[in-house]
């Protein structure tokens, strides 16, 4: 049986690689009793995402989990592979650990960004021979459909999200969270929450794009803890939060902005109204990322979800665009409510990457 399981990952795009990463590794050893080990090349970064990492140190055991610093090729030398090595995103193996995986021959699987485009159905599992080690790579493709390799989703996350929620106190106000890449058109959001005709409350986990935030307010920063008031917008800043929190923080709110892929995918299992950034490409690919989702999650190109999609990825967001989403709303909500419910009912990622693993022996 493959028990000992090896994930390298880089990290490339501030937290997105290594949530993902962190995630799968805990729910691997959580729920499948699997040795994992964990290979990350920036623990001062990981540290923020893995509660209770110290960076100084190069091995330690977190949540059952063995997280080690990927220092240089060189350092990998004397390391016995793992039956399964899973290549994060395509970050390629250091050259002397693909070495020593000749001997032994594990199962190789290259875990790919998630994407709702049609051609993954096709490229999913699919297998290439290494050039000069003969062994064998297999593409792993997350995706939205049952010929894919699923969503990343812990056993108990609905159970754990419905009992959360059961306890929320709805407010008067729209509870709002925002998380983006700064170029996106942060201050005309915010403005259309003050001009709105709804009173706003949102909340905005710490980072890069503080600053756009802090604009609309007349000030050159803002910090951990502070409320700023404009018409009908109440704006708070949080600290730093852990996937646990970020997923309360996900429940508890109205409408989510999400980025990336691991706070998108939170989103949907929060079964609440998002809106989703994708990661910036050249010629604008991430808006032909954008379609394939909203086609995925059923939204007709007509709709003010795919409407305001569009806008807050390629244009600014207008008082009267923010008003209209406001009214369609409650429909929003049961549309999703709807979608994340199909979803539920196929395998999750983990459980197939285990299943696959097994028939590869």
């Amino acid at each position: 049986m493959n028990n000992r399981w090896d994930i390298f990952c880089r990290v490339v795009d501030n937290f997105g690689d290594i949530g993902v990463c962190w995630r799968l590794a805990k729910q691997l050893r959580d729920e499948y009793a699997l040795d994992v080990r964990l290979w990350v090349d920036d623990l001062n970064v990981a540290r923020k995402i893995v509660t209770g990492l110290d960076a100084s140190l190069i091995s330690q055991k977190v949540n059952g989990v063995e997280v080690c610093l990927w220092v240089d090729d060189v350092s990998f030398e004397n390391i016995t592979p793992a039956d399964v090595v899973i290549e994060a995103f395509a970050c390629e193996l250091p050259q002397p650990y693909m070495q020593n995986m000749v001997a032994n021959k594990p199962v190789w699987l290259n875990l790919e960004y998630l994407s709702a485009e049609t051609w993954v159905n096709d490229f999913h599992a699919q297998s290439s021979i290494h050039p000069t080690t003969g062994l064998v790579k297999i593409f792993f493709f997350p995706g939205f459909t049952d010929k894919t390799g699923g969503l990343i989703r812990e056993q108990h996350l609905i159970a754990k999200r419905e009992a959360a929620k059961s306890q929320i106190k709805r407010l008067s106000s729209l509870q709002v969270s925002l998380f983006c890449y700064p170029h996106a058109p942060i201050h005309s959001l915010l403005q259309a929450f003050a001009e709105g005709e709804q009173s706003v409350e949102c909340f905005v986990p710490t980072g890069s794009y503080l600053n756009k935030v802090a604009e609309l307010f007349g000030r050159t920063e803002i910090k951990v803890g502070d409320t700023l008031n404009k018409k009908q917008l109440r704006l708070t800043v949080l600290p730093f939060l852990t996937q646990d929190e970020y997923d309360q923080l996900l429940w508890c709110c109205d409408l989510n902005f999400v980025r990336g892929e691991d706070s998108w995918i939170r989103a949907l299992w929060s079964a609440q109204p998002f809106i989703w950034q994708t990661y910036p490409q050249d010629e604008k690919l991430h808006l032909k990322k954008l379609d394939a989702f909203l086609d995925k999650y059923q939204v007709q190109q007509n709709d003010v979800l795919s409407e305001f999609h569009h806008a807050w990825l390629d244009a600014e967001i207008t008082p009267k665009l923010w008003n209209k989403l406001m009214t369609a709303l409650p429909a929003v909500k049961q549309h999703a409510e709807l979608q994340t419910l199909k979803l539920e009912q196929q395998a999750d990622l983990a459980a197939k990457l285990v299943v696959f693993t097994k028939n590869k022996v």
